[in-house]
């Protein structure tokens, strides 16, 4: 049963490829009721990217649970007339476009306000909507790199290898902005716009370093600031077997704790923990773990206050139990596909639970359901197929 806090809203989603898809999974999650709009020739790329064997696009079902999914072609004069029905009874319209696409089609929140004023018009863009950059083409790692996150990456700027801005700026951002808005709405009554910038939501990720720029006028040095590399009890080091291991006994107590459990506290005296000993540290606890196996490190991966624990693989995570006990690790069966495994979403309400109600769609699986909830008959979808409007 949907007990979900958005039980009731409905989405209208426009969007591809990755920061909108999960933005609006996480809203039919929460309840919410999603159609998922595709082109019926261009269709979501990530329907066809990593595939598995079997030929299920594994990609596209990690982001697309609780939607109904169906075609149209924006682009068809006709098609503005079905979207208008969509939107008579929508909440959200979430889109991913460059910041003028839907206007030139005559889709734009300028467009729709005064037909629809209740309606809250989420974009997702690289840039925003106004500024030098605003029709710029972008991925991930060019947001961040505007925005000084990439200088912080380490000593030689590196490409984080997960989508930071296009998840944390994008995706979260978006989906903290529409659930603002529907508050906002149940004030004033009023729908509004929202232009999400992935350069401009990337730079929050710095406020620990612009705090202390701010404080000094230096500026940060890449991987050898105090949460970059810079002190021995917040790092990474390789164990015997090649495997690597986080030490995060930031506090004195914690790394005292750990010393202890380690048996290095007898160094303690001759190095105090002080920054003219930090390279003596690294020293000390590189040579430790570098003779130490992962079943070596077991108690101190166990203990409560060590505050160290394994680098863990991806594959590993797939079946942590603790994950999985926890919700966030789904074992599925999906009716074409079989097995797979989601992500779970990360709100845990305690009266108004998440839930997991509809398997990812096919392209256009919903069209006949949706299409005839419009007051469109078989014979009225089958024309509006052969004139490519669906």
């Amino acid at each position: 049963m949907n007990k979900g806090p958005l039980s009731g809203v409905k989405v209208i989603d426009l969007s591809l490829l990755l920061p909108g898809p999960l933005c609006s999974m996480y809203l039919g999650d929460m309840g919410a009721d999603v159609i998922k709009i595709e082109n019926p020739r261009a269709m979501d790329a990530t329907r066809v990217m990593f595939k598995k064997a079997n030929g299920a696009p594994s990609l596209f079902l990690m982001l697309n649970r609780n939607k109904k999914a169906i075609t149209l072609n924006l682009k068809k004069e006709k098609s503005k007339e079905i979207l208008f029905k969509l939107l008579e009874n929508a909440d959200i319209l979430l889109e991913g476009f460059r910041p003028d696409g839907l206007s030139k089609m005559g889709l734009g929140y300028e467009d729709l306000k005064e037909r629809f004023p209740r309606l809250i018009y989420c974009g997702i863009y690289g840039y925003g909507t106004e500024g030098k950059y605003r029709d710029f083409a972008g991925h991930d790692v060019n947001y961040l790199s505007l925005s000084g996150v990439l200088s912080q990456t380490g000593k030689t700027p590196q490409i984080p290898g997960y989508q930071l801005a296009d998840i944390g700026g994008g995706t979260m951002t978006a989906l903290s902005s529409i659930l603002a808005a529907l508050y906002a709405r149940e004030k004033t009554g009023k729908g509004q716009k929202i232009a999400i910038s992935m350069m401009d939501s990337s730079l929050p990720f710095l406020s620990l370093y612009g705090g202390i720029f701010s404080a000094t006028g230096k500026n940060p040095e890449g991987g050898n600031e105090l949460l970059s590399g810079k002190l021995p009890n917040y790092n990474v080091y390789e164990t015997k077997e090649g495997r690597w291991v986080a030490l995060g006994a930031l506090e004195d107590m914690f790394f005292k704790t750990f010393l202890r459990q380690s048996g290095l506290d007898k160094h303690l005296e001759e190095f105090p923990a002080e920054e003219k000993n930090f390279s003596k540290w690294k020293e000390i606890l590189t040579s430790f773990f570098k003779s130490k196996t992962y079943s070596d490190l077991d108690p101190l991966f166990e203990n409560q206050d060590s505050c160290l624990t394994p680098v863990k693989t991806l594959e590993e995570v797939s079946t942590d139990p603790v994950l999985k006990e926890r919700g966030m690790i789904l074992d599925k069966k999906h009716p074409q596909f079989g097995e797979y495994f989601q992500f779970g979403a990360p709100f845990p309400f305690s009266a108004t639970p998440v839930t997991y109600r509809l398997d990812p769609p096919s392209h256009g699986e919903h069209n006949s359901e949706i299409y005839n909830s419009l007051g469109y008959s078989q014979d009225e979808i089958e024309t509006m197929k052969k004139e490519k409007v669906i």
